[in-house]
């Protein structure tokens, strides 16, 4: 029966499975069921209502107690609620007037609970027509009824809920029953009431409708739909603690909390929620309701020791100090799985409670822990330098800690810095000397780098000569010799102080370059000539490329391809061939008439004028080639194209948006409509040639258009035409 146990206990399906079967089953088989589920999902409000139902059909009154007190304070969901006061009004009916008190008690309970949920309207109604049933023996009493019909009224329209506007209009009509001369004044007094929550509840209902009231709390794991839910929670939270309603500041408080702790029925995993809703209550002035917050926090994720730490300092921060060293103590457990971090935070916290002395007693203990690491050390060290004032305490603390860390360059570095604080220099070499001659070449770099830094911050030339030269030859034993030589690295390095460089970031860049060029310099490169003479790199000449640094994406450099046409002559030429053959006969001739020009961007003049004096085949031809067709000016156009489509007839005059035309002028498909007229006309046209006399052409290609068409009766037909005079005496020739 144990399915959620596993790799994934909060499996929401399982769970929700495992729901399903128990409603099925007799409550004595169920009831595991539920408790195990609800000790997964504390909060899930659905499954604590599946649960109470089961033992209120068996009439157990004791057990459907036990059940409502363990989760109605912490489950502020109205369809639960309402199963509790459908059990108190079904165990107090025949009760008489006793129980008849005790259902009423049970109402304001609960709507002091969840009266504020934008759901409550239907509670809110069943309140009033509750007590409008209840009897009156006398006019006092039904005078005592009435105020209190009113006053639940008077509370409920002021409540921004879904029934808001139903509330108010039996509010009217209630006043108005009892007294109409009254009720004028009682509905005008609260009408602007009213308005502010009916306004309220509109932009609230946005917020809400963001919110999935049927996630089960689950820990977070990043998926979107989590993150959608944390961020519509945020901001409802935000609108409330905004006193949208500009109620009192003690409605409004109770408004957020409840809020908050309905919040918390879905995020109840989430430390955020917990460390938010506790530091809500602290800036508020009410300590105790945080503390409280942060002890329910701890037990819902008592592996968070973020929120210990919160709590304890809350406790601490109120002068609860035996509270917090409690808080601190449980985070040591039994000392031996203590963490370093645990040991450093109670330190720190016995040297500010408890004075100098506490707090060095419980360094020489925790050291002695297996989980003691160098961190304690340099913690306590710090502590006794700058707080205690106690120099020489620090310096054995270090050198006690050298004994057991010294493979640690961290340590190292921590020592070293405390010995330059202290203007030790002699110490300071030494303890370089002492760590570089036990650490590996690998795990050395940082040492080195310290050292050097060092020698040159603080020594002379000589020193600092030799300490850089003694770092490239313990750093270079698996490079290349390149690197034992000098560089103009080394004078940047030497004469640059913080962010001031003897040098613009130009010349740092280009620096920077040829010192891995030089460590590569030497690599062998691998080349791969292909059949077409094009050279492939290698990939392991740029193997350094990606470890450069780690948030740079560099491109695959073993895909990369140098163009050397040069190379081989001839490469190539096969392939150029191979395109030209499958390449159309007319884009060959059309490529054949374009001019050889310079650069990229051509004449359009030029172009356009070649364009239309060309004439270009619109097909291949099974009688004549495509060069006597060109020479005589003569292109057949076939009946019908490769595609199977067959030209109509009024696009062989020249217009056909489906095949070059002698224009060279592309219809678009809009314009088809507005040159339907002109291809009636043009249906008599000679589509053998077309000529242009050398007379200066228009650069809109409409007006072009009608100037071949205007000029096309007395063009001559000699196959050849002459374009030069249209631009300048140097342009002229045959199209053939």
């Amino acid at each position: 029966m144990d399915k959620t146990s596993g790799g994934d206990k909060y499996n929401i399906e399982t769970a929700e499975i495992l729901a399903n079967e128990a409603q099925h089953l007799p409550v004595a088989e169920a009831t595991p069921i539920y408790e195990q589920l609800l000790l997964l999902f504390p909060t899930a409000a659905k499954f604590w209502r599946q649960y109470v139902e089961a033992y209120m059909a068996t009439n157990n009154d004791d057990a459907t107690k036990q059940i409502f007190s363990r989760c109605l304070l912490h489950c502020l969901q109205i369809p639960l609620w309402r199963c509790y006061i459908r059990f108190i009004r079904k165990v107090n009916d025949k009760k008489g007037m006793e129980g008849q008190e005790e259902t009423r008690k049970a109402f304001d309970f609960m709507l002091n609970c969840v009266g504020a949920d934008i759901a409550s309207g239907p509670v809110w109604m069943e309140y009033i027509a509750f007590l409008k049933s209840l009897p009156a023996i006398n006019g006092q009493e039904e005078s005592h009824r009435m105020t209190t019909v009113r006053k639940v009224y008077q509370k409920a329209i002021v409540t921004p809920t879904h029934h808001i506007e139903q509330l108010w209009k039996d509010y009217e009509n209630f006043e108005n029953s009892v007294s109409r001369q009254l009720a004028k004044g009682l509905i005008s007094e609260y009408q602007p009431k009213y308005n502010s929550a009916r306004a309220v509840y509109r932009e609230r209902k946005k917020y809400v409708d963001e919110i999935d009231w049927n996630m089960l709390a689950v820990p977070p794991s990043g998926s979107y739909k989590e993150e959608i839910q944390w961020i519509a929670w945020k901001r409802l939270l935000s609108f409330e603690k905004g006193n949208p309603q500009r109620i009192d500041t003690a409605s409004s408080n109770k408004r957020i909390i409840f809020t908050y702790e309905q919040c918390l029925m879905y995020m109840y995993h989430y430390p955020d929620i917990w460390y938010d809703y506790a530091t809500w209550h602290a800036k508020g002035g009410s300590i105790d309701a945080a503390i409280k917050v942060f002890q329910r926090a701890l037990k819902a994720l008592p592996d968070s020791e973020m929120l210990r730490y919160a709590c304890a300092e809350l406790e601490e921060s109120r002068g609860a100090i035996q509270a917090a060293k409690k808080i601190y103590e449980s985070l040591l457990g039994d000392g031996v799985n203590a963490t370093s971090l645990s040991h450093i935070q109670f330190m720190r916290f016995l040297r500010r409670t408890e004075g100098v002395e506490a707090a060095r007693k419980y360094f020489l203990d925790a050291r002695k822990s297996p989980s003691c690491t160098y961190h304690v050390y340099v913690a306590y060290a710090t502590m006794a330098f700058c707080l205690d004032k106690d120099p020489k305490m620090a310096h054995n603390v270090f050198e006690a800690g050298l004994k057991r860390f010294m493979h640690e360059p961290v340590y190292i570095l921590e020592y070293a810095d405390f010995l330059i604080r202290m203007n030790d220099d002699q110490n300071i070499r030494a303890l370089f000397e002492r760590a570089l001659s036990s650490l590996p070449p690998e795990e050395s770099v940082e040492v080195w780098k310290k050292f050097t830094q060092f020698e040159q911050t603080y020594g002379d030339l000589a020193s600092m000569l030799k300490v850089e030269q003694r770092r490239k030859e313990a750093l270079s034993g698996a490079e290349d010799g390149t690197a034992l030589e000098s560089s103009l690295q080394d004078i940047v390095s030497r004469y640059s102080f913080m962010d001031l460089w003897p040098c613009s970031s130009n010349d740092l860049d280009h620096l920077a370059r040829q010192e891995w060029l030089t460590k590569n310099i030497n690599k062998k490169v691998e080349k791969c000539i292909l059949a077409n003479g094009t050279i492939l790199i290698d990939k392991t000449s740029m193997t350094n490329i990606s470890t450069t640094s780690p948030k740079i994406v560099y491109p695959d450099t073993s895909k990369m391809v140098i163009y050397d046409p040069k190379h081989t002559p001839g490469a190539g030429t096969n392939a150029f061939d191979e395109i030209l053959k499958a390449t159309p006969p007319a884009l060959v001739a059309f490529l054949a008439n374009l001019p050889a020009v310079e650069g990229p961007t051509p004449n359009v003049d030029i172009v356009l004028s070649i364009c239309l004096q060309s004439d270009l085949p619109t097909g291949q031809s099974t009688k004549t080639g495509i060069s006597t067709q060109v020479q005589t000016g003569k292109v057949g156009i076939p009946s019908q194209l490769p595609g199977g489509y067959a030209p109509a007839t009024s696009e062989l005059s020249g217009s056909s948006k489906s095949h070059p035309v002698a224009s060279g002028v592309s219809l678009k498909p809009g314009s088809n409509r507005q040159y339907g007229k002109r291809k009636e006309s043009d249906r008599q046209e000679d589509d053998d040639t077309t000529t242009v006399q050398s007379q200066p052409l228009p650069r809109d290609a409409f007006r072009i258009r009608q100037y071949q068409k205007a000029r096309a009766s007395s063009a001559s037909q000699t196959g050849s035409v002459s374009y030069g005079s249209a631009f300048s005496g140097d342009l002229s020739g045959s199209t053939g």
